[in-house]
């Protein structure tokens, strides 16, 4: 088992603290706030990681599929668009929007729709925001 690690520090009251937030390999270390989360202020918030997360786990799960279809890509590009949103309940992710776009030389768009959604449904990361929205808007382009 692949175990990940993450880390985050917080310091302050919820509307007046900072903090930052550690990818464990080294790869990102961004400060967060109140107004990066819930306002549209400086840093990054922990919806926009997910989002990243959730991106990049689809793309390669929609390359592995074409792949095993016989249509290797030449690209895949996503982006999710991570909506969080007060409830009765207090503040919850609602759902994440995939939008990609994929350059795959050979496929029609019926079978490219298709392996989209299995991708979709076959993503760890959309497999974990299981009790999430989401939707997938999957285009085919030629980049040449």
């Amino acid at each position: 088992m692949l175990v990940r690690k993450s880390t985050a520090v917080w310091q302050g009251s919820l509307k007046d603290g900072k903090g930052r937030m550690s990818l464990g390999s080294g790869a990102f270390d961004g400060a967060y706030s109140f107004g990066s989360r819930f306002e549209n202020g400086a840093g990054t918030n922990p919806e926009e990681l997910i989002g990243a997360a959730h991106a990049g786990c689809f793309s390669m799960a929609l390359s592995g599929v074409l792949t095993q279809a016989g249509f290797p890509p030449r690209e895949v590009a996503t982006e999710a668009r991570v909506a969080l949103d007060k409830g009765p309940e207090g503040f919850s992710i609602m759902r994440s929007d995939l939008v990609t776009e994929a350059d795959v030389p050979g496929i029609d768009a019926g079978l490219f729709a298709r392996l989209a959604e299995e991708a979709k449904k076959g993503c760890p990361v959309s497999r974990a925001l299981k009790g999430v929205e989401i939707s997938l808007q999957a285009k085919l382009v030629s980049r040449g």
